[in-house]
């Protein structure tokens, strides 16, 4: 734990500010500048306050709450605070000390009401970048104003001064910068680009990697290294200092599309178990450390997904070429050796520099159709060189998944949508994943490399970048035993010291009821955001103790992080020089990592809406059969066969008095008629909008 590290842990175990130089005795800090300059930091980032210059505390414990701004109109803002179990805060625009969306700042005078919380801006921590994204909205007539209504902003219409509209047409997705003009107390806007029509799903996704702060492109100094790189020959010298499993029968298996081949396994069954080998793409021998490669790497943090396009960590030199593990070509890699016992127990593991040369480039569905018995002579002759080893693999991996169950893995349904582009990037088909035998095995493998490589590490003494998933925390739980509850399930485990068996258990018991997507979608609100940290904190989700991210170099900057640490590991380096060596460098790369996923979560989410609500412009009209999937004070959400989900607002409904419950059903008083979660409902498609990523359904007996 390093000085930042411990200030923060002893101000946690404080219920009350406490006095600087109490503060300073009890950390054990030995030089008070050292501690006076880790306090001003801290402050200035808001991750503590300090109370008439002599009292500290964590924000929380004085009232006060670091957010981030995320909506604005003329007269008032919202602020989602890093408390996840706080609501967006109100704030008046008098209140608001100039701060903008983006903007991280430090809220005070933090009320509750009926409406929700409200608050002031106490200063502002850090600006963002001023920059946003919108659509233009022109006033009717030749000469109609022109407005920029941002997105996300609730109808608010932003003014652009004179001269700042470039050539911009109404409907046109923007970016414009903005400011704060503090004479008329008003935001102005410029616009400083144009995507191109707002009701393409493509446009507005470029507009989310903007606004998201995603970088799109790489330098020329960059894509320079990267080639260089991946021209590099594979030696025989290299080969010859590398366990060399060319003659092995190694396969990869991954989508029909996917292009970074990035892992590859073998399996052998033994008479005592079996000998699992993961063998993953050497990326740290291409990516060297420090290099431009690497900076570019570590600031994206991980590739993003869209429907139409992948934004990669690495250039395709290094992604798609060198380091994708192609059929019948040697590349270098990185390969976990693991020993199982009958049981499946990991008794023994060691990892190797390799050279390897993948006997089949692996599809899901093609597998998934040897495993079940329905593939062709094509498909059976493709994989002849590894046939016998899929069923061992698909052996084992039945094993290794009935121990996950059994120690209490976390079986989270989640419907993953799968959208079809036609030759203009138009969405014309949507439908949810489909996992088969194939993903399950690959997953359940993919988990056990990652588990040995913690294991190792953390038997080694060695600084790290874990996978860490805490336990949830009591206030969550309370709110899925109150929503259990009303579901009727027995809910006496939800509550502090809940293992993941209790959870596990609570998802089985609705598994077969209309409550089993609500009990899994809560189960994971319920549970902390998964992360990267240098403590090995355990994974609550998948019930180890010890885990990381080792399987995906490629597309994760915290795997290429620890292949370069235990490429020291293995090399012999001592380990008092890997400590100094990576020490500071595992706690930087698992900060970023962990904000950088994020970023592309909320990015792929985004995109992701904008495009089923594409998908959903063609169909106005319909009519489809629905399972209500969400009740709120205002409404119902309802998912419809396809995987997409709309939202019906009952309060438009005339003559009709909606009363909801808190938790799953809204009651229409003067009627007597209830909707529920899980009920089934027949809709009607009303509306859709693309920049907005928002679908409008009605109930088809009342539209």
């Amino acid at each position: 734990m390093d000085d930042r590290e411990l200030i923060l842990h002893v101000l946690s175990e404080q219920t009350e500010p406490v006095d600087r130089m109490d503060l300073w005795i009890k950390t054990g800090i030995y030089e008070i500048e050292q501690f006076n300059r880790i306090i001003s930091a801290l402050e200035a980032e808001g991750d503590l306050v300090i109370i008439k210059r002599k009292k500290i505390a964590l924000p929380g414990i004085a009232g006060y709450e670091k957010a981030a701004i995320v909506r604005q109109n003329r007269y008032y803002l919202f602020a989602k605070p890093e408390n996840e179990d706080m609501e967006d805060v109100f704030i008046h625009s008098s209140s608001s000390k100039g701060a903008m969306p983006g903007d991280i700042v430090m809220l005070k005078n933090i009320k509750d009401s009926e409406k929700g919380p409200s608050g002031d801006v106490d200063k502002i921590i850090k600006k963002g970048s001023r920059i946003l994204t919108g659509v233009i909205e022109r006033e009717k007539g030749r000469s109609g104003k022109a407005y920029i209504v941002p997105d996300h902003s609730f109808s608010y219409r932003l003014g652009i001064v004179k001269g700042g509209e470039l050539k911009s047409k109404n409907g046109d997705k923007v970016k414009a910068a903005v400011y704060y003009d503090s004479k008329e107390k008003t935001i102005k806007a410029r616009v400083i680009h144009i995507y191109g029509r707002a009701d393409s799903a493509r446009v507005c996704s470029d507009a989310i990697i903007d606004s998201c702060g995603i970088p799109s492109k790489f330098s020329v100094p960059v894509k320079h290294e990267a080639a260089l790189a991946a021209a590099e020959p594979i030696t025989d010298e290299e080969i010859s200092g590398r366990l060399d499993l060319r003659d092995e029968p190694i396969f990869t298996i991954d989508g029909a599309d996917a292009k970074d081949l990035d892992d590859a396994i073998s399996v052998k069954k033994l008479e005592d178990g079996w000998e699992l080998g993961v063998h993953i793409a050497d990326v740290s021998h291409y990516v060297k450390a420090g290099s431009r490669l690497d900076e570019t790497a570590m600031d994206r943090g991980t590739s993003v997904y869209f429907a139409d396009r992948v934004i990669p960590m690495l250039p395709v030199e290094i992604s798609n070429g060198c380091c994708s593990l192609n059929a019948g070509i040697k590349k270098l890699t990185f390969s976990a050796i693991m020993k199982l016992d009958k049981k499946a127990e990991l008794v023994d593991y060691r990892f190797e520099k390799s050279v390897i040369c993948s006997k089949v480039r692996g599809v899901y569905s093609e597998v998934n159709e040897i495993l079940c018995g329905t593939a062709d002579e094509a498909v059976r002759q493709k994989y002849s060189a590894v046939y016998d080893e899929i069923f061992i693999a698909k052996e084992l991996a039945d094993i290794l998944k009935a121990k996950a169950k059994q120690r209490g893995e976390l079986e989270i349904e989640s419907s993953e949508l799968r959208f079809v582009l036609d030759e203009n990037g138009v969405c014309t088909g949507v439908s949810e994943r489909e996992r088969g035998d194939a993903e399950e095995l690959i997953e359940q493998f993919m988990i056990t490399a990652n588990r040995a490589a913690a294991l190792y590490a953390k038997s080694a003494g060695i600084p790290f970048v874990y996978r860490v998933h805490e336990a949830p925390e009591d206030e969550r739980l309370k709110t899925l035993s109150e929503l259990a509850a009303a579901c009727g399930f027995p809910v006496r485990r939800l509550k502090t010291g809940v293992h993941q068996t209790d959870l596990a258990e609570l998802i089985n018991k609705a598994k077969d009821t209309k409550y089993a997507n609500l009990i899994s979608s809560q189960v994971l609100r319920t549970m902390a955001k998964a992360r990267y940290d240098s403590h090995p904190l355990g994974h609550f989700g998948l019930s180890l103790a010890d885990y990381c991210h080792f399987t995906s170099p490629i597309r994760r900057y915290p795997d290429t992080s620890i292949h370069r640490i235990l490429t020291d590991l293995i090399s012999g380096v001592p380990i008092d020089i890997i400590e100094q060596r990576y020490g500071d460098f595992a706690r930087e790369s698992a900060k970023i990592s962990s904000d950088r996923e994020l970023r592309a979560v909320r990015a792929e989410r985004e995109a992701e809406k904008c495009y089923a609500a594409e998908y959903m412009t063609s169909h106005i009209g319909e009519l489809h059969d629905g399972i209500i999937s969400g009740v709120t004070n205002r409404g119902i959400f309802v998912c419809i066969e396809n995987g997409i989900e709309g939202f019906i607002n009952l309060t438009n409904l005339e003559g009709s008095m909606f009363e909801f419950n808190g938790t799953t059903t809204t009651t229409d008083r003067r009627r007597g008629i209830s909707y529920s979660i899980g009920d089934s409902v027949k809709i009607k498609v009303i509306s859709a909008s693309v920049p907005m990523g928002t679908i409008d359904y009605a109930l088809a007996n009342e539209a």
